[in-house]
């Protein structure tokens, strides 16, 4: 696919309000370019205010934001107020999220989560062009319909463009939309480098090209699972803690396609049964050390910065680093030399 200049490095930043601001910083300070949160127990977008308050350089963004549980014209609110006050650091990071979870914990409509995506980034741009030109606002999708927009609810206008929009994608529907219409990708821990450049790289190409795009014009961002530590009863607890990560989202039927890629297929079965009857250890002893190179980074803290970018080589433009029990200064160690 083509590299950019410059691996970026990301950091998390946390989803309670009284951390995120001094999470931030320290990102910032300590070289980081980009620091996202995730939608998990608390709002993903209220720490984004407090960073980008407390920031000045970082680059702030969601992954993921969950779209369906919201709409379009309140994700374009939200997106232009934080683009604005961050001057211009947002990237919005989008996911459909499953079924189960967008009709029973947020008891939103699901359905053809691919094409209603697509309408939903559809959307922001409308509603987002009518504020920033003074365009009409006449959205009518088969799934968002935007018509009304007076001036009472059109924000005052700000000097930045509109926010980057990335989408979290795995299958190769999803991923092809994705580099049709956003501005980067979003990629799960639970990809391997395989699955990356044979099925996601393809996908996103297309979809590039029937946007009349380059790879250029496009971000690729990973998760990388990370076992690391400063001695070695630290590498095996990092290590035991990766296998079960890596047999948690294994066990999702989401990720059969990526395990099938390595002909890996049926252990998906195994783990989701394991999962059923809650055998979590037992789930993690069936990850065995191909399977651990597959999907994670794994080695002393000073072979971690040379293996990230060979991981990321030809096909990645920022790397989310996830550092299983590894202690802040482990962290700092396994990273020092990622600049140079």
């Amino acid at each position: 696919m083509g590299s950019a200049p410059r691996l970026k490095l990301d950091g998390g930043i946390p989803n309670r309000l009284a951390d995120a601001a001094e999470a931030a910083g320290a990102l910032q300070r300590q070289g980081y370019d980009g620091g996202w949160t995730a939608e998990t127990s608390h709002d993903p977008f209220l720490p984004l205010l407090l960073a980008a308050e407390h920031t000045s350089r970082l680059e702030i963004g969601t992954n993921i934001a969950v779209a369906f549980a919201r709409n379009p014209m309140v994700v374009a609110n939200i997106g232009w107020d934080l683009q604005e006050y961050s001057q211009g650091r947002l990237i919005l990071g989008l996911g459909a999220q499953i079924q189960p979870h967008i009709e029973k914990r947020f008891s939103m409509p699901w359905s053809h989560p691919a094409r209603r995506m697509r309408e939903f980034v559809s959307a922001l741009h409308a509603i987002w062009s009518a504020w920033s030109d003074g365009t009409k606002l006449r959205f009518e999708g088969d799934f968002y319909t935007h018509k009304i927009m007076t001036p009472m609810f059109t924000p005052e206008p700000h000097p930045y463009p509109a926010p980057k929009v990335f989408i979290a994608a795995v299958g190769e529907a999803m991923t092809e939309m994705c580099g049709e219409v956003a501005d980067g990708h979003l990629g799960h821990p639970m990809v391997s480098k395989r699955y990356l450049d044979e099925v996601t790289a393809p996908a996103l190409l297309r979809g590039l090209r029937r946007s009349g795009r380059s790879r250029s014009d496009f971000q690729v961002s990973a998760e990388v699972l990370v076992a690391t530590g400063r001695d070695d009863a630290e590498l095996a607890t990092a290590i035991a803690a990766v296998r079960k990560q890596i047999a948690f989202y294994g066990s999702t039927p989401a990720y059969r396609r990526v395990l099938e890629v390595h002909g890996w297929g049926d252990l998906q079965t195994e783990l989701h049964r394991l999962s059923l009857e809650g055998q979590w250890d037992a789930m993690g002893s069936l990850i065995d050390d191909e399977m651990l190179a597959a999907f994670a980074v794994v080695g002393p803290v000073d072979t971690v910065t040379a293996a990230l970018r060979t991981r990321c080589q030809d096909s990645v433009d920022r790397v989310l680093p996830i550092f299983m029990t590894a202690s802040p200064g482990c962290v700092s160690a396994a990273l020092k030399d990622f600049r140079q």
